[in-house]
């Protein structure tokens, strides 16, 4: 229909059609630009450079020498092909898996690590709660010198100690005596091995685990213990509801670490202090492994028991951090 002059033609819209909303300005999404890893080298090439040392030497003592591992299934030969002169498959498998002895030495082992994973682990952690309620300076910087010292000993001054206490002329003994009691020697009866090797592993490494938790407790936001406090919360009810809630994520690391060497106990130490006389206790996988893999020269033998004990801790490592991912939301990835 025909306007006149001045007047905006207008088109009828259907009954049925929708009217159309009212234009609006989205803003568009900004594309960024993707670095690639040549432009970031490039452009941080100086921080990179720092990288090259570690990543040379865990490829040279760590990566490479896993290709020996081969050598568990393969028949090794001293002076032959490195890799092994033929193909045996499981053999190795099957001969310590049938072996009376080499079960003898992994339940040892399991029960080591259990009992070193059940008391060093939650010490370090009592002993750092304690020194962050120690309100003299002075006093807990002497209480954290003389429990980090024998971190820095020797593994040798350490069993060195340990075999002159326990001896039988030796301090504990003379303290034994001194009360009315017959000497002991320790260490030439098996039941003694694990408390007086959980005992020197408590006193070299609880002192030096505190590290890790003071640091933590440091992160703390002190406005937490503010208000707890004006609700009336005591200093046990601040600990278990602040202090270790702050520190559970690496509480959780540290354990899911733990865990992981829980197979891999202490060899120095264990080889230090054991004699044919405690085997039954005293001989764990590290040290038999030693004992047969290499003075015995049965090499492929020995890689397949320490490839057994690699994948069990692997094994281990991947469930605990998938429990504690599951359970407390905090893992190492």
């Amino acid at each position: 229909m025909a306007q006149g002059a001045g007047t905006v033609a207008t088109v009828p819209l259907s009954d049925d059609a929708p009217p159309s909303p009212p234009p609006r300005d989205e803003p568009r999404p900004v594309r960024r630009a993707r670095t690639t890893w040549r432009q970031a080298l490039r452009k941080d090439w100086r921080l990179y450079s720092f990288v090259v040392l570690p990543v040379l030497f865990f490829l040279a003592f760590k990566y490479v020498p896993m290709i020996g591992n081969v050598i568990a299934f393969r028949r090794f030969r001293p002076g032959s092909n490195p890799l092994g002169d033929e193909w045996v498959g499981f053999y190795y498998f099957e001969m310590f898996i049938h072996n009376q002895q080499f079960w003898q030495v992994f339940w040892n082992t399991a029960i080591l690590g259990l009992l070193t994973l059940a008391i060093c682990f939650p010490l370090p952690i009592v002993l750092a709660l304690m020194l962050n309620e120690l309100r003299s300076r002075r006093f807990k910087k002497i209480v954290q010198t003389i429990s980090y010292l024998p971190h820095f000993m020797s593994i040798v001054i350490v069993a060195g100690l340990v075999l002159q206490l326990t001896a039988v002329s030796g301090t504990v003994n003379q303290v034994v005596e001194a009360f009315g009691g017959d000497a002991i020697a320790f260490m030439q009866q098996p039941d003694w091995f694990r408390t007086i090797y959980v005992s020197s592993e408590v006193w070299q490494t609880v002192g030096w685990g505190t590290i890790l938790y003071l640091a933590a407790l440091t992160t703390i936001d002190d406005q937490l213990y503010e208000a707890s406090r004006i609700d009336g919360a005591n200093r046990w009810q601040q600990t278990w509801h602040i202090t270790l809630p702050g520190i559970r994520p690496t509480m959780m690391v540290l354990l899911i670490l733990n865990i992981g060497s829980f197979m891999a106990v202490g060899f120095e130490k264990v080889l230090l202090l054991q004699n044919p006389l405690i085997y039954s206790t005293a001989d764990v996988i590290s040290t038999y492994l030693y004992r047969v893999g290499i003075q015995s020269a049965q090499f492929s033998y020995g890689t397949a028991i320490g490839l057994f004990e690699a994948i069990i801790g692997l094994v281990l490592v991947l469930s605990a951090n998938y429990a504690s991912r599951r359970m407390v939301g905090a893992s190492l990835w």
